[in-house]
């Protein structure tokens, strides 16, 4: 009963919440956007279209940037692009412009048409199915303005600066401090009579120092971002946390190659699923381009290892009612005891694989790794004695092969314990054999992006020193 309550209250805030942004100028500017849209969908459909759709996106904000007290940048940006895709038949054209004049309109529709004159058939090519769109998007409390001066933005960095800079006296320097808050829009719009648009936010602080200790040098930052402003650490919190990260690095040394197991803190751990995206991907599928051809239903990791998709939290990092073509997103099982459950597709992969779209056109939707694990202490003390690695290096990944190898900083861990800061080495071994080989997952979930885990367990990886 006390949870019917909480969540019929959670609705009702929501509800509040939003009926109070509606008066904001963004909802407007939403309305005017539609009706360039629907112009430029008219005008293609009388030039001799087949179908269309058409796509704007438009973010304005405030990011400032300071460097030992002083300001180094201020810039307020507003920009945006309205983009348009013909088919005529099977051919396709398209076209973008910045000017939402009505002559500006009808010149990048045109120019749509002509270059689909020119272009090959493709029988994939098309919209999504009319079935599979959003018709009523529900609203996820994405949108919360803030109205922050320059002069708040930049004391939000002196006080990241200076928390970090007094935090210790071997933190000689600062590599700066960055605040931004901005907001955004998209709306979306095709022949099948589809016009969605939704606002949304993002607000962020960050602070990078610089520490010494006898001859070496190390550097390391920390930051925060929300959805909501007020929902942000505390900028002293998040220079004292760049501090501690950059003092923790000092006196590092390298460790002798071979192999050992290792632990992903939790803000590095969401690469490795990151991966993971970017193999069961469409396009890599179609091109036959991935090393997880013909793994659907097949298990790729450890039976452990549980993923779920959720598009549609409130005010998630990476929640959208609808994919980028109009697609309604939904619920997924990605991952159920270490078994693929689903590819990522857009339509015309889907087309080309003989499948149904996902509503993955433009990207996933709030990944949440299940936890096996307690928390990050724990996870070491499972671990016994290994590497903990909180930082990668280099791009080493070759989706094709899954070869993988990366530069790598972290520490070296014994009995459960840190023991001291390690750099200068190479982690390496093969995605189906990390993924097989994880191991745990902790609790200590990062909630900064669009996959939520905390720190895993591998159990062995080869690791390259001295």
């Amino acid at each position: 009963m006390l949870c019917l309550v909480y969540y019929s209250y959670l609705h009702y805030l929501v509800s509040f919440m939003s009926e109070q942004h509606k008066s904001d100028p963004i909802y407007k500017q939403i309305s005017e956007v539609e009706t360039a849209v629907a112009q430029v969908l008219e005008k293609a459909k009388k030039l001799g279209a087949t179908s269309a759709e058409a796509a704007m996106s438009s973010t304005s904000g405030l990011s400032v940037t300071t460097r030992l007290g002083e300001v180094e940048t201020i810039e307020f940006n507003q920009d945006g692009a309205l983009g348009i895709s013909v088919y005529v038949g099977n051919k396709k054209g398209s076209a973008s412009t910045a000017d939402l004049s009505s002559k500006a309109l009808d010149l990048v529709v045109s120019k749509a048409i002509e270059i689909a004159k020119y272009t090959s058939e493709d029988p994939y090519n098309g919209l999504a199915d009319r079935n599979l769109l959003e018709f009523s998007p529900r609203d996820l409390d994405l949108f919360h303005p803030w109205q922050v001066t320059p002069e708040e933005g930049i004391d939000f960095c002196k006080q990241a600066e200076d928390a970090a800079l007094n935090a210790d006296e071997r933190i000689v320097n600062s590599d700066g401090a960055s605040f931004s808050s901005h907001q955004g829009l998209r709306v979306y719009g095709n022949s099948h009579g589809f016009m969605g648009g939704f606002p949304r936010t993002r607000h962020s602080l960050s602070c990078m120092v610089i520490g010494q200790e006898a001859e070496q040098m190390e550097r390391d930052s920390a930051y925060t971002t929300s959805r909501i402003g007020n929902q942000l650490k505390i900028a002293s919190e998040v220079g004292l946390e760049a501090a501690k990260e950059t003092l923790a690095k000092l006196n590092s040394r390298k460790l002798k190659t071979g192999k050992m197991p290792v632990v992903f803190r939790a803000d590095i751990a969401s690469s490795l699923f990151g991966h993971l995206v970017s193999a069961i991907g469409g396009g890599a599928l179609y091109r036959k381009s991935s090393f997880l051809l013909d793994s659907l239903g097949k298990p790729i990791f450890s039976e452990l290892v549980n993923v779920e998709e959720k598009p549609h939290i409130l005010q998630g990092m990476a929640s959208s009612p609808f994919d980028s073509e109009g697609v309604k997103t939904q619920d997924r099982i990605i991952l159920n005891n270490g078994e693929l459950q689903t590819y990522l597709l857009a339509s015309y992969a889907a087309r080309k694989l003989d499948m149904t779209p996902t509503g993955h056109a433009g990207g996933i939707h709030n990944w949440l790794v299940q936890s096996t694990d307690g928390d990050l202490a724990k996870l070491l003390k499972t671990m016994g004695t290994g590497l903990f690695v909180t930082e990668l290096m280099g791009q080493g990944v070759n989706v094709l092969t899954g070869d993988y190898s990366r530069g790598a900083a972290g520490f070296w861990v014994e009995n459960g314990k840190i023991a001291y800061p390690v750099a200068e080495i190479t982690i390496s071994g093969t995605l189906q054999n990390i993924f097989k080989g994880l191991v745990a997952v902790g609790n200590d979930i990062d909630m900064r992006g669009s996959i939520r885990t905390g720190s895993l367990i591998i159990e062995e990886m080869q690791v390259a020193g001295n």
